[in-house]
């Protein structure tokens, strides 16, 4: 065993799979390491899975051989006393299935296993301690889950120091099948929540066409995330990404004394409960945010302006903002103006402008705010750039997301539907918004008058959204 060694990490040749050197203090009396040291390791490179459990394997005799086991968990591996022969298999679903990644560790060396990666060691002297960090706790129900190879298998070709035929093997081990007979393990499920609003339709859209596999998708009727009684019904360790669409909407129903509890409920302290559970299993949380976060007086709004919101759905909004930055793996997706497959502006409008242009309605002109000024958000763009800041690991953090053009109103957005629709823009007439809601029978919600964000942050990391009033006529088109 080498003393003193600098830490150091290893690519090994299978993703994910990192081979370290340990430093070991040694002398007369024996030697001392710190065998886990979570700063030190992210240093070098490997990222913080949060162990929740430590297990030991005790191994009396020298030839001991134990696996091939892929386990629905990521695990960090070392040596205690004695040292192994370790053999490593990719049993993951891709490209990789099926490599192998062998060398010998002894208490001045660790390994970091990621989920899906099939482990096995041979004990190489008596007495062997083999010790292994994990971020899961064992179940029953989670071992059902393993995937095996057997040790022996031809197509592996694992150079056994110890001949398997002198070693101790499980009758388990020994009748494990083959690569050629192994079904791959999957990657960790996506669940989807608030599937049925328009942005939910839109994520479950893309993951369709793209064929993507794991996706769950989930509504208030099945699991209720402001409840914290919901989150015993699931599994969580099996999971490895949330993208949470629902909230509360109804703005200005929000305002009244029902309104404030239910807004609260969905907007603030079900994203609390989302962050801390996906704190816990180190799942990877998307949650979507609003202009209305802001006051709306500057023209555009970035990511680093401070939180000053009017509403009661906008303070709401910020309150479950901020309880997401107890989840380490987060992002935070600002958008505005939302238009998808359901219930929005662009649909009434365009309702409003066949109303004017048929005699028999009798309806005239349609007041439409003109002092609201921002962009449309379609939710398959929105959709798009959810799914491209997880495809390419974009930084945690907070992310304006919306159609990239030029900052209209309300007025100007509608005239431009009444003239696609039925050439009748003239049936739109532009009010402020006090003259608007002069005759409310209910409370009325401040609105920000800029909804304009800025777009340059997830721009220059490479993602460029689409023209809104390119979508626009799309999207009319597709509405008939």
């Amino acid at each position: 065993m080498d003393f003193e060694k600098d830490l150091r990490s290893y690519e090994t040749g299978i993703e994910g799979l990192k081979l370290f050197d340990l430093c070991v203090h040694g002398d007369d009396r024996g030697w001392f390491k710190e065998n886990w040291q979570q700063a030190k390791m992210s240093s070098c490179g490997l990222r913080n899975f949060h162990p929740v459990q430590n297990n030991i394997s005790f191994n009396a005799q020298r030839g001991v051989t134990r696996g091939i086991h892929a386990e629905p968990w990521d695990k960090y591996i070392s040596v205690a006393s004695g040292s192994v022969f370790g053999a490593w298999v990719d049993l993951r679903v891709g490209k990789g299935f099926g490599k192998v990644f062998c060398c010998r560790l002894d208490p001045s060396k660790a390994i970091f296993v990621p989920r899906g990666v099939g482990n096995a060691f041979q004990a190489l002297e008596d007495g062997t301690a083999y010790t292994y960090l994990v971020n899961a706790h064992w179940s029953q129900e989670l071992k059902e889950s393993y995937t095996f190879v057997n040790l022996a298998d031809e197509q592996l070709a694992i150079e056994w120091p110890i001949p398997l035929a002198e070693c101790e093997l499980s009758m388990a081990d020994r009748g494990h099948p083959r690569l050629r007979d192994v079904s791959p393990m999957r990657g960790k499920r996506t669940l989807v929540t608030g599937c049925k609003g328009q942005l939910g339709r839109a994520i479950r859209q893309i993951a369709n066409e793209r064929g993507l596999d794991g996706f769950e998708y989930c509504d208030i009727d099945s699991f209720d995330f402001s409840d914290p009684r919901s989150y015993d019904s699931i599994s969580w360790d099996e999971y490895g990404t949330v993208i949470n669409c629902g909230a509360y909407t109804a703005v200005d129903r929000a305002e009244t004394t029902e309104g404030r509890v239910a807004c609260w409920k969905a907007n603030a302290l079900g994203p609390s409960l989302l962050a801390q559970t996906c704190a816990r299993h180190d799942i990877t949380l998307v949650h979507v945010s609003s202009e209305y976060v802001f006051d709306g007086r500057r023209d555009v709004h970035d990511e680093r302006e401070p939180y000053a919101p009017l509403s009661v759905y906008g303070q709401a909004k910020a309150a479950g903002d901020i309880a997401l930055a107890c989840c380490p793996k987060h992002y935070v997706v600002r958008t505005s103006w939302v238009i998808g497959d359901g219930n929005n502006f662009v649909r009434t409008m365009a309702a409003l402008s066949d109303r004017c242009a048929d005699p028999a309605d009798g309806l005239e002109l349609v007041s439409v705010v003109n002092d609201q000024r921002g962009r449309l958000t379609f939710t398959d763009e929105l959709a798009r750039g959810i799914f491209w800041l997880l495809d390419n690991g974009s930084d945690y953090g907070t992310y304006n997301l919306s159609n990239e053009g030029r900052t209209a109103s309300w007025f100007d957005i509608a005239k431009l539907v009444f003239d696609r629709k039925n050439d009748n823009a003239s049936c739109v007439r532009a009010v402020t918004t006090s003259d608007y809601y002069d005759d409310a029978k209910g409370p009325v919600a401040p609105r920000p008058h800029n909804s304009t964000l800025s777009l340059e942050k997830i721009s220059d990391l490479g993602f460029k959204p689409r023209d809104w009033e390119d979508e626009l006529f799309s999207y009319l088109e597709g509405i008939g």
